[in-house]
């Protein structure tokens, strides 16, 4: 690349928005939560809307490790993101989805980040993200 701006990580996430997701140039789910909770939701909206994740686009503001866990989880095959994690790429790369980004970091200041920095099980990460699901929304309430 001869320019030095990052490139654009997607189109289609003005703020507040935090997470969007496109099948071809159709918006198909938004949302303006933080943390993981989006793609949370997300899962919630696949189930329920019968869509392929197969045929779908990700944009995100933020992708730490376990977003990228999670994208994995659900089947989406491209993201789009502002700021990526490099302890996300080696699961991304795992799952064969293909990502765009305009800022690279060494990590994402999360203490989700750090707790699954070690681990390549999907399972256990996705056990260990909803054991910390189930405590912020004991918080929240």
């Amino acid at each position: 690349m001869t320019d030095d701006r990052p490139p654009d990580p997607g189109p289609g996430l003005p703020p507040p928005l935090t997470l969007r997701l496109f099948e071809g140039e159709e918006v198909l789910f938004s949302s303006d939560k933080r943390w993981l909770h989006p793609l949370f939701d997300l899962e919630a909206f696949f189930a329920q809307s019968g869509r392929d994740p197969a045929r779908t686009r990700l944009v995100d503001r933020i992708t730490g490790r376990a977003a990228a866990f999670l994208v994995a989880r659900l089947g989406v095959p491209e993201l789009h993101t502002l700021i990526l994690s490099r302890r996300a790429i080696p699961i991304l790369a795992r799952y064969g989805i293909r990502y765009r980004c305009g800022e690279l970091v060494d990590r994402v200041a999360c203490a989700t980040e750090d707790l699954l920095a070690e681990t390549l099980d999907p399972e256990l990460a996705w056990s260990l993200l909803q054991e910390r699901r189930s405590c912020s929304r004991a918080v929240i309430q």
